[in-house]
């Protein structure tokens, strides 16, 4: 059983390489089997097909079958979770660089006394 929190680093884990943010670019046109997937890279198939585990055992892809084909299908509900986790600390950090930044502008409007008394103090 995996917890939110271990799905979310596998996904990130998967997203860290560059081959695989393609082919997930890629499907996110729509679906593509492995050859599709594989044309615009140097690498042999069984290369390919590796990343393709990486995703789909993340949770990025699934595969389905049709005839003979088993093409590959973008879950956008994976690709939610990373992005409400990435808008949430965004927003974290906003507000912390917005309260900073007040507090930034606030010590440089006080009067020049008060800032010589508190560099005076903590010197």
């Amino acid at each position: 059983m995996t917890t939110a929190g271990s799905q979310l680093d596998d996904t990130f884990i998967a997203l860290a390489d560059p081959t695989r943010r393609a082919i997930v670019a890629r499907l996110a046109r729509g679906d593509a089997t492995v050859n599709e997937l594989a044309a615009p890279f140097e690498m042999s198939l069984p290369g390919i097909s590796k990343h393709l585990k990486v995703l789909e055992r993340c949770g990025l892809i699934s595969r389905t079958r049709s005839a003979q084909f088993r093409p590959c299908h973008l879950e956008r509900e994976a690709l939610d979770a990373v992005a409400d986790w990435i808008g949430e600390n965004q927003r974290t950090w906003s507000e912390r660089f917005d309260k900073l930044g007040e507090h930034l502008r606030r010590l440089q409007d006080a009067p020049r006394d008060d800032r010589d008394r508190r560099t005076r103090r903590s010197a």
